[in-house]
């Protein structure tokens, strides 16, 4: 029998018993769609973890700090109502707060591995203005997450202006009817220097930035040379200069690879410096142990088809016990034997693996669209379905791979019985 003729057999002999056949290839499906969903799950929430990488910079950049920064954040629900009586503003001078020195950005400079340090300025404005006079609270972002940021509209703050970035959930707030709208309009910033003067500089709104799963775009980010304008007053007026005090450093290191060493010798000075894998390093793990989980489960619902798979053939090579001797006395040999049965059992697992897998990216993409539009609109950019051609196709070999496994044991019992036992069976 030609290998061609053997496949023929194999889908013919299949349907034989079609209710059998089809509640296999149910339990085939349903374990084919749940690895399809996961996988595809792990792939969009790591891509989303990925781009929210990119928003927070370099992978050769290490942050450094003297200590964790106080500041607060506007979690995401657009501007708070600025009230002078009860607006506490922390100016970074007698805080718990303790910022860089001149001396420590030095010591940076100084450490084996670091290439170049950028300083960002510790900047703490009174409060902010609207184009229609409304005034909310302010913290600002810090300048160099402005690199690789998502936006909504408009870009990042260009460096030489007074510029600033926006978060979309601010735009209604500010009185702009739209994102796109809101590019191009102005808004103060009032600072507060230490002989308690205010002055208000005004600031053009470069473009609206997209929410990110870690933080970054929560709150309104200048141009490093506005920040530093803002900084230069805020320490104007005292009787004294006022020393250069910075709320963090970046370090730009010649290799990544470095990053462990640079920790170590920053940790020794007295200051801590994170990568932005370390930051969130943790959403990832969490993530890929999540879909671990669930492809787990997964495969063990294509574990348990198997079985149904073992049941079914086994039932067959039962029903056609008189056939399977029939064959033997023509001449076929017990490998073919074998192989006609281990392909009945591929042709299962492949027609449980094609229709849920399709169902899958099907159905994975649709519910991408609709929870995208609802439940996590609140996390732009975010599709937490995406799907992979060779991974998918990887799913499908695997679940014939393991339906051929399964077949194994009733091919192997067919291909061993003995011809004339077999046609005197009843």
């Amino acid at each position: 029998m030609r290998p061609a003729d053997l496949v023929s057999s194999a889908v013919t002999s299949t349907w034989r018993g079609r209710l059998r056949t089809t509640l296999t290839v149910l339990a085939v499906f349903i374990g084919a769609f749940a690895l399809t969903l996961t996988s595809g799950m792990g792939i969009g929430v790591n891509r989303y973890i990925d781009d929210t990488v990119a928003a927070f910079g370099a992978a050769n950049s290490l942050y450094v700090q003297k200590s964790q920064p106080l500041l607060e954040m506007s979690a995401g629900t657009g501007p708070r109502t600025y009230d002078p009586d009860s607006t506490q503003i922390a100016t970074g001078f007698g805080v718990s707060f303790e910022g860089l020195s001149s001396e420590d950005i030095s010591t940076i400079e100084g450490v084996d591995g670091v290439a170049s340090v950028e300083p960002v300025y510790n900047v703490a404005p009174s409060h902010l203005v609207s184009a229609e006079g409304e005034r909310f609270q302010l913290t600002l972002g810090i300048p160099v997450d402005g690199e690789g940021l998502q936006m909504v509209a408009g870009r990042t703050a260009a460096e030489g202006a007074d510029e600033i970035a926006v978060p979309d959930s601010w735009v209604a707030d500010l009185g702009f009817a739209s994102a796109d709208e809101a590019v191009g309009g102005t808004v103060e910033v009032v600072m507060t220097n230490l002989a308690e003067e205010t002055r208000a500089y005004e600031a053009t709104v470069s473009g609206v930035t997209q929410a990110s799963l870690a933080g970054v775009a929560m709150n309104p980010i200048p141009s490093t040379s506005f920040n530093e304008r803002l900084y230069a007053y805020q320490v104007s007026g005292a009787a004294q200069p006022v020393p250069a005090s910075y709320i963090m450093a970046r370090a730009v290191m010649a290799d990544p690879a470095q990053a462990p060493a640079v920790q170590a010798r920053l940790e020794e000075a007295g200051m801590i410096g994170s990568t932005v894998e370390d930051q969130l390093g943790m959403f990832r793990a969490v993530i890929d142990a999540v879909v671990w989980i669930l492809n787990a489960c997964a495969v063990i619902a294509l574990l348990a088809a198997s079985l149904g798979i073992i049941n079914t053939l086994l039932m067959s090579v039962q029903e056609r016990t008189r056939q399977i001797g029939l064959m033997k006395a023509l001449g076929m040999s017990g490998p073919k034997v074998f192989g006609l049965f281990s392909l009945e059992a591929v042709f299962i697992g492949l027609l449980g693996a094609l229709i849920g897998a399709t169902t899958g990216v099907v159905g994975g993409t649709w519910l991408s669209r609709v929870l995208a539009e609802g439940l996590l609109s609140g996390l732009p950019g975010l599709s937490l379905f995406t799907f992979r051609a060779p991974t998918v196709a990887l799913i499908v070999a695997a679940v014939m791979a393991i339906a051929f496994l399964a077949g194994t044991i009733p091919a192997a019992r067919a291909a061993r019985k003995d011809p004339i036992t077999a046609l005197r069976h009843e």
